[in-house]
């Protein structure tokens, strides 16, 4: 499955650098030096200006999630591995049927950093209330409702923070990066 979420997360960035194109707008961002990321497109021989572009990064090595995994005694779902480390990129607004939603990604070291830590204090929220464990993956426009991955079957959940998930929202997260449409519309 792992190499499917690849393929489906390329073909996602593939979609959503074309609809850039069209839409510069979505990959316009103020530039900050204290927080760089390869994902700026900026030249040698310019000054960074602000706004800048940026686009997603394919990252040159998958990163390790091994000292979450350890932490928390629990071997994260291979597909949210590849989901969180195959690119560099900021967070991006799309659609799904079911509803728009903001792709979680990290920009840089730092952000995948603390979103690893974002991800174990989510665990042992869910791990608290005796809940399934889940991973988040995406924000969506409903006040505390959030897009997660079931860490035992890999699919993709509809979850209002600190409640059992809701609904699910597609079997796996290949078939979902299949089904979301890149979109200007923010919330």
């Amino acid at each position: 499955m792992t190499s499917m979420v690849n393929q489906a997360l390329d073909n996602f960035m593939m979609r959503f650098s074309s609809f850039a194109q069209a839409h510069s707008e979505v990959t316009t961002i103020e530039f900050d030096a204290d927080w760089p990321s390869k994902c700026y497109q900026l030249t040698d021989s310019a000054q960074p200006v602000s706004p800048t572009s940026w686009k997603p990064i394919l990252r040159t090595e998958m990163s390790d999630f091994a000292e979450l995994s350890s932490a928390l005694e629990l071997e994260l779902h291979p597909d949210v591995a590849v989901f969180y480390s195959r690119y560099w990129s900021d967070n991006i607004f799309a659609e799904h049927p079911s509803g728009r939603l903001q792709i979680l990604q990290a920009w840089n070291g730092d952000d995948f950093d603390r979103l690893q830590q974002n991800i174990v204090g989510h665990i042992l929220m869910k791990r608290r209330l005796r809940q399934p464990e889940t991973i988040f993956i995406a924000l969506t426009d409903e006040d505390d409702f959030i897009l997660t991955v079931d860490n035992q079957t890999g699919a993709v959940m509809l979850e209002q923070v600190g409640l059992k998930p809701k609904a699910q929202i597609s079997p796996n997260l290949a078939r979902f990066l299949t089904e979301i449409v890149p979109t200007t519309d923010g919330f």
